[in-house]
């Protein structure tokens, strides 16, 4: 990400200071500058093993580009535990503590580790096929995705918190939650659930794996009441109970995942279709995800606390009738990556052919940040930087063009509120959306062009929306560009007076956007250089 990204618009959600790992990159910079530790942590907060064996632990320093990234481990016995490189040895029966350091001595991260002959021994789990009865995948466990892996209807599928799930690259690996199945996915802030690639440091890509897929028993809007998920697998969703329960998705990472089969026809990186509202999805982080980072299929789940970074196609794709509420969502681009089929922030449709079928694509979204591909004050940009040439993805998918914060089109009626857009080529697209879209209370700054024709400036600029346009990201920030510099007289006010959002479910917060500028609900359990993360 460029520097001005990160000390610009990036700052203002929280990113400079909060989102350290966010940040720019220096390559193209006049002056390198020193990037400073700002913290470090561990992946695992307690731990156990055997006398005689071994525990691998990771620390992650933020920022990803930080100078120095070095640390130190040290034991605080050794006649209990030795470590070497995060590789913890048990000695002898009892406790210790391990710490990793940053070299400058600022920062510190701990784990307790306990040696004991009971303690758990790591077990190689490799999951195909069919899931017939209930299974608990433990934090010890080596797990393996192979193929297309079914959770059958009435079957339970625990994982448990600090679990890491590897997709296999050869066969791509990837977890289907057929209807009538559960997933119990809930990690914790400390301990968050892992799924990411097979391969090793540094070899990680788009598109290694498949996804995680699930599929309920919700209402969907095509007229056969249900259909096949996309992307290959055998599974159908949709059904009549808009409270079916799907299960728990909680603090859980997705990880190059997204695989293109066809096509039109891809895996994404979490795809719902038909889920309902039963179901739990909070604090969900979809990172470099070759298609779409998060796709609802219609359904009425409800969300909070996603995160779509760097991924493929769109970040928040809504089709088919998905009607779900959804709130504090951050998206972050990477200039160098767009699908031929021009990337977007938000993508809605009714459905394929825009019918009038019903429930129409109707979610309510609120405090939204979107990170485009963009940066700075469009006046020095060119119409060609605005479009960029990306790179086509190890997996074949081709490199196409970026295009709009917001495409609604084919008779959405998607819902839009107390969100800010930055670094888009355009910011709205209205094509052909329903009437009873709206897009209400919203910030857009930096684009390319702020709309794509004269009916989508039209609505946007429509008096008592409360929509805001700024030409460059510098309208927002202050110079120093960190996020308690932030005009707050400029972000701050938003509004939940709109009947839409007097749902419970909606916080109601004083600001537009994901973040407060104090509070990091990302923090400690989402990772923005998982390519370097030892696993």
């Amino acid at each position: 990400m460029n520097k001005f990204l990160l000390k610009g618009v990036a700052a203002i959600f929280c990113m400079a200071t909060m989102f350290g790992t966010i940040a720019c990159d220096d390559e193209n910079d006049p002056v390198n500058e020193i990037v400073s530790v700002t913290g470090v942590t561990l992946d695992k907060t307690t731990a156990s093993v055997k006398p005689g064996e071994t525990v691998k632990l990771t620390a992650t320093v933020t920022p990803a580009e930080a100078s120095n990234k070095a640390v130190t481990w040290s034991s605080s016995d050794e006649a209990i535990v030795t470590v070497a490189d995060g590789t913890v040895t048990g000695v002898a029966e009892g406790s210790a503590t391990i710490t990793v350091t940053t070299t400058d001595g600022n920062h510190t991260a701990t784990c307790a580790v306990t040696v004991s002959a009971d303690a758990e021994t790591t077990t190689d789990v490799i999951l195909e096929g069919e899931i017939t009865e209930n299974m608990t995948l433990k934090a010890s466990d080596n797990v393996l995705l192979r193929g297309y892996v079914y959770v059958l209807d009435g079957v339970t599928l625990t994982i448990e918190p600090g679990t890491v799930v590897k997709g296999e690259k050869a066969t791509k690996g990837t977890l289907i939650i057929e209807r009538g199945g559960k997933i119990i996915a809930e990690g914790t802030a400390d301990s968050p659930i892992v799924f990411t690639s097979d391969q090793p440091v540094g070899a990680r890509t788009y598109g290694d794996w498949g996804g995680l897929v699930l599929c309920g028993k919700s209402t969907v809007n095509n007229t056969a009441g249900e259909a096949q998920i996309e992307g290959g697998p055998r599974s159908y969703y949709g059904g009549t109970d808009p409270e079916d329960n799907s299960g728990i998705v909680k603090y859980v990472r997705i990880e190059f995942a997204g695989y293109p089969l066809e096509p039109d026809k891809e895996i994404n990186g979490l795809t719902f279709g038909g889920v309902g509202s039963g179901t739990t999805v909070e604090y969900v982080q979809v990172s470099f995800c070759g298609d779409d980072s998060f796709e609802w299929f219609g359904g009425t789940v409800n969300a909070k606390h996603l995160i779509a970074y760097k991924g493929w196609d769109d970040e928040f794709d809504t089709d088919y009738g998905f009607q779900g509420k959804l709130q504090f969502l951050l998206g972050v681009r990477d200039p160098k990556h767009a699908d031929t089929s021009k990337s977007n922030g938000f993508e809605s449709d009714n459905d394929a052919d825009g019918s009038n079928n019903t429930p129409l694509t109707n979610p309510i979204f609120s405090n939204v940040t979107l990170i485009g591909p963009l940066y700075g004050n469009k006046d020095d940009m060119t119409e060609e930087s605005a479009l960029y040439v990306t790179e086509d993805a190890a997996n074949g998918a081709r490199g196409g063009t970026f295009q709009a914060s917001m495409h609604i089109r084919r008779n959405s009626a998607l819902n839009v509120y107390n969100s800010i857009f930055t670094g888009w080529p355009y910011g709205l697209y209205l094509q052909n959306a329903n009437e009873s879209a709206v897009v209400k209370n919203v910030i857009f700054a930096g684009m390319w062009t702020d709309f794509m024709d004269e009916t989508s400036m039209n609505y946007f600029m429509t008096e008592g929306l409360g929509n805001v346009v700024f030409k460059s990201t510098n309208d927002i920030i202050a110079e120093n560009g960190d996020y308690a510099s932030v005009r707050t007289e400029v972000i701050g006010g938003a509004d939940f007076t709109d009947a839409a959002l007097g749902d419970s479910f909606f916080e109601q917060v004083s600001y537009k956007g994901a973040f407060d500028g104090q509070n990091d609900w990302a923090a400690g359990w989402a990772n923005f250089d998982p390519n370097n993360t030892e696993y």
